[in-house]
């Protein structure tokens, strides 16, 4: 059966809109935006956190950061939380299990044994079938992340060739969440280029969106930051990174995949693994705040003409069509 990605759909608005102005239009849930952080070192760490979460972002940390507070999700690889499992020791409130493919019966297994023994809040992924969306959903998993090789700085689809085009990915998990009373939540996570993605993604039946590349080329991401001097990459301290960029003055961060072998190193794997991901330097093109204000404004102005005064109004509910290419050119500005 032929599968959509973002680009091949656009939204449809209601016939009669009841919502006279965006400012009645409920964008929050539990008073965060329906976002997260991904959990990579290039975007978030234990300094600028706070200042992600302050901003309405939920959190996913990276593996190898700890953290205390309760709003947080901590990142385990699956090893290290089997191994937490079988000792029975404590484990944060809100966990992570981070691994690339989320359909290993490691994985589900562990999961099950979390949800019946442990009293915490359970994020798995990432996966790239419905099906295995509905085994997840049988066993209580709370949130799970959809979307596999399509992230800016992964290269699993173009080599592997594993991938489910995202837009029938996170539909037909959202068709399948119906079938249950308490459905595990949907993250749609990997690709998303501009504010039109995330917004389709969510109408389309993700309850939340997760972000690498776009919160990396904000001006806070955690990177290093550079600037180009003759035809090299000079890194540059926060201090010079923020007076450049406000003179308008081209500002760069580093990026990569988080299964690159640089990554593997930093978690000490003794075995390096074939990467499937790059490394590059992004553009700075936004504070995260700028970023923030903007993403409100084109939300709320989506749930209004699609008459949808709150999250649950619009999440999975909104039309939508199938176009051509030339429809999507047309207004791809």
């Amino acid at each position: 059966m032929f599968k959509l990605d973002w680009n091949d759909i656009s939204l449809v608005p209601s016939d009669i809109t009841y919502i006279n102005t965006r400012s009645e239009v409920d964008i929050y849930k539990d008073g965060m935006l329906p976002i997260f952080t991904a959990p990579m070192d290039m975007v978030i760490n234990s300094v600028n956190v706070d200042y992600f979460y302050e901003n309405k972002i939920n959190i996913c940390l990276p593996r190898g950061i700890k953290t205390e507070n309760p709003n947080y999700f901590q990142s385990y690889g699956l090893d290290e939380i089997t191994e937490i499992v079988k000792s029975g020791s404590k484990l944060h409130n809100r966990v992570l299990i981070d691994i690339a493919n989320g359909g290993m019966n490691k994985l589900y297994e562990v999961s099950k044994i979390i949800k019946k023994e442990y009293n915490v809040e359970l994020m798995v992924g990432n996966i790239a079938n419905p099906e295995t969306y509905r085994n997840y959903c049988e066993i209580g998993v709370d949130w799970i992340r959809c979307g596999i090789g399509g992230g800016s700085a992964c290269t699993t689809s173009a080599n592997v060739s594993i991938h489910y085009p995202m837009a029938s990915l996170i539909n037909e998990c959202y068709n399948i969440s119906k079938e249950f009373q308490k459905p595990t939540k949907i993250i749609a996570d990997g690709g998303f280029k501009n504010y039109s993605d995330i917004i389709k993604a969510l109408a389309l039946g993700a309850d939340a969106v997760m972000l690498g590349g776009i919160f990396n080329k904000c001006l806070e991401s955690c990177s290093d930051s550079y600037i180009i001097k003759g035809d090299k990459y000079e890194k540059i301290s926060k201090d010079e990174s923020i007076t450049y960029f406000s003179y308008d003055v081209n500002v760069y961060k580093y990026y990569r995949g988080m299964s690159t072998k640089e990554v593997q190193k930093n978690w000490n794997r003794k075995t390096l693994k074939t990467s499937e991901g790059i490394s590059k330097y992004n553009k700075v093109e936004y504070t995260l705040s700028g970023w923030v204000d903007n993403f409100e404004d084109y939300l709320k102005s989506a749930m209004s003409y699609t008459n949808s005064k709150s999250l649950e109004d619009f999440i999975g509910k909104v039309k939508w069509v199938v176009i051509s290419q030339n429809s999507y050119n047309r207004f791809n500005k």
